[in-house]
């Protein structure tokens, strides 16, 4: 008895959803609403007027055909709809326009680059001698004028003193000259000397002169020579390896140490061949590291020859680093600001496609719509830079996806509207 009442109820609902599904309609051919569209009970009986297609369509079951209106109101665009809707299809749409105005873009180029010291230098000997103490460590930040090592003096102290004496010996010598001269001289004006003794005066009076002359240049390189004992900075940096060890002998040009200079920091990068016409030097630049520091700096050198592998242009940026905070070799961007050009600053919202799929916006001269292309030339968080538009546009910021070019349509102002303005448009408006 279960088993019965369970096939009766199977069977019940088999006719139910055979019932509804001969009131509906097939496409063929997939050609939509309208074309190609049959009654499903029609095909089963085989003629579209059988009895049972006449007893559903008796009961109101059956389902009716789209109609000519509702057909071509499906297939209508939203712009035609909405003018329907408003009247008929000639009828005048409403939106809203803002007036953007010619502005200067600023042309800026991000390099990726390093960072590079401006030299690494080596502190050498200028004379041979044992090393009696270093004065730095490795990392130690020094100036220009500190002392870096020190050399045994041996007999350089000795040769300066002989030196002294030698000059003091020979500035005698050149005392006792010119009193003999003037003593020859007073003789010979009474009449009292002959005249032929005025050449010998003379020329020991000259000398003497040499004497001194030679004695005084004897003195100035042994004093070099002991100086040299002493290595001092040239320029200031950070002290690297390699660093001289106490007792080691260094001939003349052997390192005492290496000196980084790292102020100012050098940013190298390549500029690519489409900009480097508008780059030169002296141009504005904010350099900022991988670890987030930023610089500014200028433009100090471009080179004249591209390289042959990347077809770019070598670039070098210098920035203060007196802090020393920027090392030699971080990975960093530059932004290097090259100059302006005239474009406009737009919101995202009001750019659109045509027909042909060109990107453009839709503006409003004289009650109708013009459509018109532009290239984006740069996208910031206040909006999109662009070019080609007119010194000064109404563009449609509100409807201009439901209007099409050369319609007509009744133009009203956002800040007419009251509608909220965003700071980085006010700008732009008149």
């Amino acid at each position: 008895m279960h088993a019965l009442k369970s096939f009766g109820l199977s069977a019940i609902i088999l006719l139910i959803a055979a019932l509804w599904m001969a009131s509906g309609t097939l496409v063929l051919g997939g050609q939509g609403a309208g074309n190609g569209e049959k009654s499903i009970a029609g095909l089963i009986e085989g003629d579209q007027n059988g009895s049972l297609t006449t007893a559903l369509d008796e009961a109101g079951i059956l389902a009716k055909p789209h109609s000519d209106e509702e057909i071509a109101r499906a297939r209508m665009t939203i712009a035609e709809r909405i003018a329907q809707e408003n009247g008929g299809s000639d009828a005048i749409v409403s939106v809203r326009t803002q007036t953007f105005t010619l502005q200067q873009l600023p042309v800026e180029v991000t390099l990726r680059g390093r960072t590079a010291a401006t030299a690494h230098i080596t502190a050498a000997a200028e004379t041979s001698g044992i090393v009696q103490s270093v004065h730095v460590t490795k990392g130690q930040r020094i100036e220009a004028g500190e002392l870096l090592c020190t050399l045994e003096q041996g007999t350089r102290q000795a040769a300066v003193g002989q030196a002294e004496a030698g000059l003091a010996q020979a500035e005698a010598g050149l005392a006792q000259a010119q009193l003999d001269f003037d003593t020859n001289a007073s003789l010979r004006e009474r009449g009292l000397a002959p005249a032929n003794t005025a050449s010998a005066v003379e020329a020991a009076l000259a000398s003497a002169r040499a004497a001194v002359s030679a004695a005084r240049a004897g003195l100035d390189n042994a004093e070099a020579e002991l100086e040299r004992t002493r290595i001092v900075a040239k320029v200031g940096g950070l002290v690297e390896a390699p660093v001289a060890s106490v007792g080691e002998m260094l001939n003349p040009g052997g390192a005492c140490a290496t000196i980084v200079q790292l102020d100012p920091i050098v940013f190298m990068s390549n500029v690519a061949e489409a900009n480097i016409a508008l780059a030169r030097t002296g141009l504005d630049a904010k350099v900022t590291t991988v670890t987030g520091l930023t610089l500014d700096g200028k433009v100090t050198f471009i080179a004249a020859s591209a390289d042959n592998a990347t077809r770019s242009f070598p670039i070098e940026i210098e920035a203060d680093n007196s802090s020393f905070a920027v090392r030699d070799g971080l990975t960093a961007e530059a932004v290097v600001n090259m100059g302006t050009i005239p474009g406009h600053l737009l919101p995202q919202s009001v750019l659109t496609l045509d027909d042909e799929g060109v990107l453009g916006v839709r503006s409003v001269k004289g009650g109708i719509v013009e459509f018109h292309p532009v290239t984006i030339v740069s996208d910031t968080r206040e909006g999109v830079w662009v070019t080609g538009l007119p010194a000064s546009i109404d563009v449609i910021t509100i409807g201009q996806e439901f209007v099409r070019d050369g319609q007509a349509v009744r133009a009203g102002s956002e800040e007419a509207a009251g509608d909220p303005v965003q700071s980085n448009q006010a700008s732009t408006r008149t």
